[in-house]
């Protein structure tokens, strides 16, 4: 057996990237690999190797920002895995006579800033018989047409395998489903009523309020101890937002970072800690936060052990959690991001670790 067999034999997905030249050096055992069907699963390859048709519904690509956006790092690390991916919007979604579809175009990505994707033509996805996996990927608001795409995509989930489980999304708010986890979070109120707020505010002197479905720290205001914009602010909140707002009393230590932790199907796969700018207690990346290097403590430990397993009864594989000063604030499963400045300081892979969850269970499927 030349060096060549055993080289492709030994990395699965080889033969479906590598270059002409490459596949006549390959010879035989090239052939062979290639010469592999569809299983009666759908799946390309034998026993563990297998080439997944995903469909990843997303934000339009040439809006993204490659350098940190988690889905197109999930991506690249699809393909580097031999799985194929289409591209379509979560609004064009269609339903009609049982079947959900959506006009999509198979694409390939490269790293490579202003030219980072090649779209082929216009194709109709039956997301039930077409693909095994769709990520559902687009940034919020969680709104109603938020929310239908996982009502949509409920109806097909039984054959491909959707990630994260729509209906668990749909049923865990980010800012309502971490209450099950009351005991790590710091006081909190949710209210649409200025009395309860100012009892609040009068409790804890510092306070935090933000809409309950806002989302990358946008409309979060600071309530100083001193300050007399409350009345304002739950007026102008009553305007924006017929539902209630969240009031949480403020961490001093959140100049110290907000750490954004990762969770691949109910386990810690890394975490950065996120530092607000000069001038400011938002932290989020998307206002301008920085990254920094990080590890969990031992209370951080302790809420990934308490969340975790039921994470993943819920089939909501990729979660990001954020924790200020050990007090947990929000439990994000619409599109979480984080992943890219986790493996810059680490050195990790984080999308591998959330294809080897995807693969194990479609395979199980």
């Amino acid at each position: 057996m030349s060096g060549w067999d055993d080289f492709v034999r030994a990395t699965p997905y080889l033969p479906f990237v590598l270059s002409e030249v490459e596949r006549r050096a390959a010879g035989g055992a090239f052939e062979a690999r290639a010469s592999t069907s569809l299983s009666t699963n759908g799946f390309w390859g034998t026993g563990e190797n297998m080439s997944l048709r995903v469909a990843v519904q997303m934000d339009p690509l040439e809006s993204i920002n490659i350098a940190g956006d988690s889905t197109f790092a999930l991506m690249l690390g699809a393909q580097a895995r031999g799985h194929r991916l289409w591209h379509y919007e979560a609004a064009n979604l269609s339903y009609r006579d049982g079947r959900v579809t959506a006009p999509a175009r198979a694409v390939t990505v490269q790293n490579i800033a202003g030219d980072h994707h090649r779209f082929e033509d216009w194709t109709t996805l039956d997301l039930a018989d077409d693909v095994d996996v769709v990520l559902m990927r687009q940034d919020p608001p969680f709104d109603l047409a938020y929310i239908t795409a996982t009502h949509l995509l409920e109806r097909i989930q039984h054959a491909p395998l959707v990630v994260n489980d729509p209906a668990a999304v749909r049923n865990a708010p980010e800012k309502l489903f971490v209450l099950d986890f009351a005991e790590f979070m710091p006081p909190t109120l949710i209210t649409r009523r200025l009395e309860d707020a100012r009892a609040f505010h009068a409790e804890h002197g510092e306070v935090v309020v933000k809409p309950l479905y806002g989302n990358a720290g946008s409309a979060v205001f600071h309530v100083g101890r001193n300050d007399a914009n409350l009345a304002a602010l739950t007026e102008l909140f009553g305007q924006v937002w017929r539902e209630p707002f969240m009031v949480q009393a403020f961490l001093p230590d959140v100049r110290l970072g907000d750490k954004r932790i990762v969770l691949v199907d109910g386990k810690p796969a890394g975490a950065v800690n996120r530092l607000p700018k000069e001038g400011e207690i938002r932290s989020n990346l998307a206002v301008g936060g920085s990254g920094a290097k990080t590890e969990l403590t031992a209370r951080e430990l302790e809420i990934c052990a308490k969340l975790g397993p039921e994470l993943a009864r819920r089939g909501l594989l990729f979660v990001g959690i954020d924790v200020i000063a050990g007090h947990l604030t929000e439990i994000n499963v619409t599109s979480p991001t984080g992943i890219v400045a986790i493996d810059r300081f680490n050195g990790t892979d984080t999308p591998a670790l959330i294809w080897e969850a995807i693969e194990m269970k479609a395979r199980a499927r």
